[in-house]
């Protein structure tokens, strides 16, 4: 058995180091190419005007580390802005260690529970959503795809639709650029030989399987397996045409654990 990394080169790339440390073979196998904004105005307009949000959701650990890398020069480090009441918020432990990391203490940050069914927008505002109340304002730290797509992606919508539900305001500020890898011969042949061996493909991202589609269009599923983090996830897999979708948590004991018990699920029917 061998487990496709799909998440971006670096994630990747860790990834693949931890599941090595728990006797998995895995290979990355990026689906996401991530790069920084080309104008950073809107970027260093938000780190001047923290103080003026309730808190920052930060979609992701990409979000976090894009977004303190651009910190501009004379202004206050988030952290040290002790006379703010401004929160931190992350929908789930990669987003949350990403902010730790960053120097965000601890009473700052909410996400959800540790024990928690899912780790998404949904299970964040159960946790947070009473902070947000008639007037306040709520700033969402996400990407962009690399055409400039406006898209928000789900969560951020269903997230920014309840802020204006409680009366609060959302602004949303891009701190990454991702699209689709370019991907040479050598990991073209890997994918297709991936799509019907005994691989299981690894999502975290439904973006990640629409761009696998993109790259190989004319490649069959059926005999393809794949470990969603997410219910959405999975079912943008199933609607791909992967032969057995299986979920799992996205923590790393989670997804090892689902990967060692792979053997006893079904196999994909040609």
């Amino acid at each position: 058995m061998r487990v496709i990394v799909t998440r971006p080169e670096r994630e990747a790339q860790r990834w693949v180091r931890d599941f090595s440390a728990h006797g998995l073979d895995a290979v990355a196998l990026p689906l996401i190419q991530i790069g920084p904004v080309a104008d950073t105005a809107a970027l260093v307009q938000a780190w001047q005007h923290l103080s003026d949000y309730v808190g920052v959701m930060f979609v992701s650990g990409q979000a976090v580390d894009h977004f303190f890398a651009s910190k501009p020069p004379g202004v206050s480090s988030f952290m040290a802005q002790t006379t703010s009441k401004t929160k931190v918020w992350a929908p789930g432990p990669g987003t949350a260690h990403a902010l730790l990391r960053a120097g965000i203490a601890v009473e700052r940050l909410d996400t959800p529970a540790p024990e928690a069914g899912q780790f998404d927008s949904e299970a964040l505002w159960q946790v947070m959503g009473a902070q947000v109340r008639l007037g306040k304002r709520v700033l969402i730290v996400r990407g962009q795809d690399a055409t400039n797509s406006v898209e928000q992606g789900t969560g951020r919508a269903w997230f920014a639709n309840r802020v204006a539900q409680a009366g609060g305001q959302t602004d949303f500020v891009v701190a990454y650029q991702r699209g689709a890898p370019e991907w040479r011969a050598q990991e073209l042949q890997c994918a297709r030989q991936s799509a019907c061996d005994s691989s299981i493909w690894l999502f975290s991202s439904s973006e990640s399987i629409r761009h696998l589609c993109a790259l190989l269009p004319q490649q069959s599923w059926r005999q393809a397996r794949a470990l969603a983090t997410h219910p959405r996830i999975a079912q943008a897999a199933q609607k791909a045409g992967f032969g057995v979708v299986l979920e799992s948590r996205p923590t790393l004991p989670d997804v090892v654990a689902s990967l060692t018990l792979w053997d006893k699920s079904p196999s994909p029917t040609l």
